[in-house]
């Protein structure tokens, strides 16, 4: 896969995405280096409307979706989607995914502002969803067959309402998950599947494999991706309604029972998932991923009552009594002190993190996720590790993840 001119790709992908009749989505995100594009990220479908067929944009700053539509325009007359497409295009996003009926293509910019586009048939041309009543962007609809086997939706196809909260939970995960596997496949950092070698993804304290379900049907359904998906519980009662479920969805997933930290899998994972493991069962999930080199880790702790009692154990350093005298105080900072070790350890052992906002605090107080691609860049000394000395030696604590990693 040779470099071209960022310019011509892009012209390539403008006209994929301005054509109503091969267009699934496209999917703009990052950043060139040095460059700040004015939206996070940026989703672009076509949708029927009273009025007719128009451009849905759906724009992602940091905190909420902001949707807009934009009329097709008569042949020869100025166009609302094509001019909001070119300001898109003028944008320093350092990612492109333009899904077609027939193709997928990715196109990443490099340091050099030149563009590596890779380009993959569908297996089978799709059928593309024209709804309205898909302008929040799902991930997953709600009369998807995963949504409905688990109970999140009725079998008419809605979310119930005592669900709402799950399945908000599940498309922004698939929405993370999503942005997270793009890149790290366009960098490099995870590897090419292939229906003979599938894309490995274990989810770690699966409990009724919301995730494990939701993960498999999007990557394969949706992104098109060879995917077998393993959820690991201590429960047996799990594993086997798990495999009963799987079986009667035609999914390609397995459980095993046992342990976070001792479970065994016939092959190292290339994804791990963990979604509010309690405590330290958090620190095992990620300790396994470091083990197993996993290439991408998504990772939404729980609660954080290891570094909040050693806190409560040992004085506060100076001049920092504040931020422990009063309890409420120091259980959020004992929350923000574990995940930025946590963090920092990740580092430490080769992979690049980013500490990302969940779903919004409305939906659950749980709302930080962990996200590492594994680049192999091992930091033995520097700043890094003078940070991470100073931090743990200043106030006294011993972080679990670096217990199980040493």
């Amino acid at each position: 896969m040779a470099a071209e001119p960022l310019l011509r790709a892009l012209m390539r992908m403008r006209t994929l995405i301005l054509d109503p009749d091969v267009l699934v989505r496209a999917v703009a995100s990052g950043r060139q280096k040095g460059q700040h594009p004015r939206w996070k990220r940026v989703e672009l479908r076509y949708v029927d409307l009273k009025a007719g067929r128009h451009l849905q944009v759906t724009a992602y700053d940091e905190t909420q979706a902001h949707t807009s539509n934009y009329a097709l325009g008569e042949p020869g007359q100025p166009s609302p989607a094509r001019e909001a497409v070119d300001d898109l295009l003028d944008e320093p996003f350092a990612h492109w995914h333009v899904e077609t009926t027939t193709e997928q293509h990715q196109v990443r910019v490099t340091k050099k502002l030149e563009a590596m586009v890779h380009t993959t048939a569908r297996a089978e041309e799709v059928e593309v969803e024209r709804g309205h009543d898909r302008d929040k962007s799902r991930m997953l609809a709600e009369d998807d067959p995963v949504l409905i086997s688990l109970g999140i939706s009725t079998a008419e196809g809605r979310v119930k309402p005592s669900r709402q909260a799950k399945y908000r939970q599940v498309e922004e995960f698939l929405r993370l998950l999503d942005a997270s596997i793009t890149e790290a496949r366009s960098k490099g950092h995870l590897r090419k599947a292939s229906q003979d070698d599938p894309l490995r993804v274990v989810d770690l304290g699966c409990g009724n494999a919301y995730l494990t379900f939701a993960a498999q049907r999007y990557l394969t359904h949706v992104r098109g991706l060879p995917v077998h998906v393993t959820g690991v519980d201590v429960k047996q009662q799990s594993a086997e309604h798990n495999s009963r479920v799987a079986s009667e969805l035609g999914i390609d997933a397995s459980f095993v029972v046992g342990s976070i930290a001792e479970a065994s899998l016939p092959e190292p994972p290339d994804v791990v998932l963990a979604l509010h493991a309690c405590d330290t069962a958090t620190d095992e999930a990620l300790a396994r991923a470091v083990e197993w080199q996993a290439s991408l880790v998504l990772a939404a702790p729980c609660c954080h009552h290891d570094v909040a009692a050693q806190l409560r154990r040992t004085p506060t350093p100076a001049p920092y009594a504040m931020l422990t005298r009063h309890g409420i105080l120091r259980e959020r900072f004992a929350d923000t002190l574990t995940d930025a070790l946590r963090a920092s350890i990740l580092r430490l052992h080769g992979y690049r993190v980013d500490v990302v906002e969940f779903v919004e605090s409305e939906h659950t107080p749980r709302n930080t996720l962990l996200r590492a691609v594994r680049t192999g860049a091992v930091v033995k000394g520097g700043g890094v590790r003078k940070e991470y000395d100073d931090l743990v030696s200043t106030w006294g604590i011993r972080p679990r993840l670096a217990e199980l990693l040493d």
